[in-house]
Parts: structure tokens; sequence; C-alpha cells
């Protein structure tokens, strides 16, 4: 189980929902704000920002490494996408006190040291670390020393990077943790989704699942719902025609406001095992199949599949009796559309 603000996530507790804010601001703080107040009334529980500079994320370098290739980026070089996608510092305040004036959660991905301390000082009820810095394990560990709720995306993490994140927080007694399955593809394709690792995460490393989602549409984050996810978090923009870098794979307001009835339905349906029936359920065996005369039989003549038959309505006797009835006879007249029961044969 983990707290994050007013919200308890556990194994049975409600989808928490998170807008993705990244850098759909598009280097306007009146955007952010608007952005953070269309993701409230679009159902989301949460806005995520994402802690960072340019500098603080990699450096100015023209060389090959650090030039962007199999991606929507492709021939950007890393320095620039970051210093065009970052959201500014002296933003995170302001930031942070919309969502609370909206009661949203509000918390961020640092990418480095100085934004985990510069978030400390903002009080963040919680910390993402997002799917490249799973490798940065002395980075887990330092986020995993504030004591707070910590939840990691695996978007390149094989079988091992899982475990040696896990392992980092559980050095520092922080096991408030969730693991979310991401495809880390912009946009991802639905085909490699694979949505059957969130009960896998469940089961194998004990923790909380969810999902970290850059698919076009509502489809995978149902599915996720359905597989146990409990948190899911999506890219949420304004209006795509205004642009940026995460444009392409963000869903607009009425988009994510869809898939929050979505997934709460999704989970509605889930329900638990019981095979009981309601009333309204036992009500429908009215419309059931049942033994009943479906011609005209005199005391003593014989029962035969011409003068009984499983039929609907659901009141006579069960058809598990057709074999055994057959060939036995009539103890009284029956007429036709009477029901049929063992007192009546011999």
């Amino acid at each position: 189980m983990m707290k994050i603000g007013k919200f308890e996530i556990n194994k049975d507790s409600p989808v928490f929902i998170i807008a993705e804010l990244s850098a759909n601001h598009n280097g306007s703080l009146e955007t952010a704000i608007a952005t953070i107040r269309a993701a409230k009334r679009a159902g989301a529980d949460c806005i995520k920002l994402q802690t960072y500079t340019a500098d603080t994320i990699t450096i100015d370098s023209r060389l090959d490494d650090f030039r962007i290739g199999g991606t929507i980026w492709d021939g950007q070089y890393l320095h620039d996408l970051y210093q065009e996608a970052y959201t500014p510092w002296e933003w995170h305040a302001e930031l942070f006190r919309v969502a609370e004036e909206e009661g949203l959660i509000c918390f961020s991905s640092p990418f480095d040291p100085t934004a985990v301390e510069f978030l400390e000082n903002l009080n963040v009820p919680a910390y993402k670390i997002a799917s490249f810095e799973i490798t940065d394990i002395p980075l887990i560990e330092l986020v995993a020393s504030k004591g707070k709720p910590v939840i990691i995306s695996t978007g390149i993490a094989t079988e091992e990077d899982i475990r040696l994140a896990l392992d980092a927080c559980a050095r520092q007694k922080n096991n408030q943790i969730a693991l979310l399955k991401c495809t880390s593809s912009y946009p991802a394709p639905i085909g490699e989704a694979n949505m059957v690792m969130i009960k896998d995460f469940t089961e194998r490393f004990d923790v909380i699942a969810g999902l970290s989602d850059h698919t076009i549409g509502s489809t995978v984050p149902v599915v996720a719902t359905v597989f146990g996810a409990k948190i899911i978090e999506k890219h949420f923009i304004l209006d795509r025609s205004v642009g940026g870098p995460d444009a392409s794979f963000s869903m607009n307001e009425s988009e994510f406001a869809e898939m929050v009835k979505s997934v709460r339905e999704a989970e509605k349906s889930i329900g638990i095992v019981d095979y009981s029936l309601t009333d309204k359920q036992l009500k429908g065996k009215d419309f059931s199949r049942s033994l009943y005369v479906v011609e005209d039989i005199n005391a003593g003549d014989v029962i035969s599949t011409s003068n009984v038959r499983s039929i609907r309505p659901g009141f006579g006797l069960h058809p598990m009796y057709y074999d055994q009835i057959l060939g036995k006879v009539a103890s009284q007249d029956l007429k036709k559309g009477s029901r049929m029961s063992l007192d009546k044969i011999n």
C-alpha cells in the first residue's frame, strides 16, 4: 500500500489517474496553468511535472552520440530537445499552488540530485522515476531516501534492471513502490503494450503495478485496469494543434475524460469471484430451459421425445432428468403446457 496525499493506493483502491504535463505547456506558464485546470475537469486525480533543465539531463554536444535517431524527434540533438521541452523551475511553485487549488495531487519526475532537493523544498508527496532513468541507481537511492512513495516506469528495463531499482529502494528501507508498465515508443504501438506484465509485476515483485501509456486512445488503459493496474499515467494537452515535442501522443481534455469514464466503468465491471446470483440474475432463470408437456398425455401413456421436451421457460423439471424419464409411464393425465415433475410418472 502507498499513500500519496489523500489517496491510498492498494489492491482494492480505485485507479489513481495521472495527467502528465511534460512539455505540453509549449513554453507558456498560462498554458501550463490552463492545462492543470483542464486535467481536473477531465477527471484526473493528479498532475505530474518533469523537473530538469537541458544542462541537468545532458550536455550541449554536437557529437553523433547526442543526436536522436529512431524516434519522432529524429535529427534533433538532446540538449536542443530538452531546452525546448523543460518546465522552468521558477514555475513549479505556482503550478503546485494551482493544482492544490483544483484539488489535484501534484508531484514530479526529478532527473538529477539538484532536482530532488528542489522538489523536497516544495514538499512533494511522491516521486516518479522516468523509464530512461531506471538505471540511475544513485538517483533512485536518493529519491527513495526521502521516505516518500516512488513510482518507477519500466519502459527500457530488463528484469535485472527492475530488481536493481527495487533493491536500491530497499536499501533505503522504502517499500512504498509502484512499477509502471511502459513502452518507450512515441507513440507506442498497441501490439507492444503487453498488458499481461501488469499482473506479473504484482506477483513477481510484490508491488503496486500500473501503466505509463504512450499508445493512442483508451484501449490500453482499460485493459490495464482489468489486469489490475492501480495507477494510470497519460500525457495530457490542451490542444494538439499548439504543437510541442509530446503533442502527437498526448490526449486532449475530451479524450482524457472519455478515458477516465472508460477506466471507471472497467473498474466496476471487474467484480469479484462469486457464483451466487443476484435477484435480477435469479429472475433471469425464468427464461432458462426446463421439461414441459408439449402434447396431451393420458395416464398410462409412455413419456417420449414427442410429448415431453426441454423448452423455455424454466419452471418445470430440470433438463438433467430428461433421459431418466423417457420410457416411464405417466401416473395421471397431463395437459399440454403443464410443467413436468417426477411425481407425475411411475
